[in-house]
């Protein structure tokens, strides 16, 4: 029987700390092991989705929005429907801008928290690993990918703000974890753009 599949959210509400890359690299360094990994850009901004080769993220026919949206509206989603093949051999499904307005309808929306959940329940079957991109906040879609994964992630540069901002994040995983989502854990802090020459590095 195949193991279960396990969800990873790559979180920091700071910005630049490298999150899409930590994701994109990750993603498909597990592929290269034979494993089968879908990628989900849950940053309105589309970083995931650019560097994974598609420069106008807005002009695709169908995203997460769309996916989330029939999810809100229990809409039938087809198999598939909304998943990019890559040739590193991974799977994504991107995200654009119109995610941003979805940030907004989530706000009156029952179960709000476990949207994103609810959508992954039957997709994530197909995989061994699902890579959840998050955006640099911490609003409903990241409370969102907390609320689905399994194992957290945290990408952190080594200097003082990045530390501090290290608090709240923590504050905001606790919380998801005593009234959302029990089993939710934390793989690690990986430390990313360390220049070994400072003091805050070492």
């Amino acid at each position: 029987m195949k193991d279960k599949p396990t969800v990873i959210c790559v979180v920091n509400q700071k910005g630049g700390t490298a999150k899409t890359t930590t994701a994109e690299n990750l993603g498909i360094g597990l592929a290269r092991e034979g494993k089968k990994v879908l990628l989900v850009d849950t940053d309105p901004q589309g970083s995931l989705s650019i560097s994974l080769g598609y420069p106008r993220p807005d002009d695709l026919e169908t995203t997460l929005f769309d996916l989330l949206s029939k999810t809100i509206n229990e809409d039938p989603i087809l198999p598939g429907e909304g998943i990019l093949h890559q040739r590193e051999g991974v799977d994504l499904i991107p995200a654009n801008i119109s995610l941003a307005g979805l940030e907004v309808a989530l706000v009156n929306t029952m179960n709000r928290e476990r949207i994103l959940k609810q959508f992954l329940e039957p997709v994530k079957k197909d995989y061994d690993y699902v890579l959840l991109d998050c955006m640099p906040s911490l609003g409903m879609l990241t409370v969102n990918a907390l609320a689905a994964a399994d194992t957290t992630l945290i990408p952190v540069q080594a200097n003082y703000l990045s530390a501090k901002g290290l608090e709240q994040l923590l504050q905001t995983i606790n919380k998801v974890k005593r009234q959302i989502n029990p089993k939710l854990r934390i793989e690690g802090i990986l430390l990313t753009m360390v220049d070994s020459r400072t003091n805050y590095a070492k």
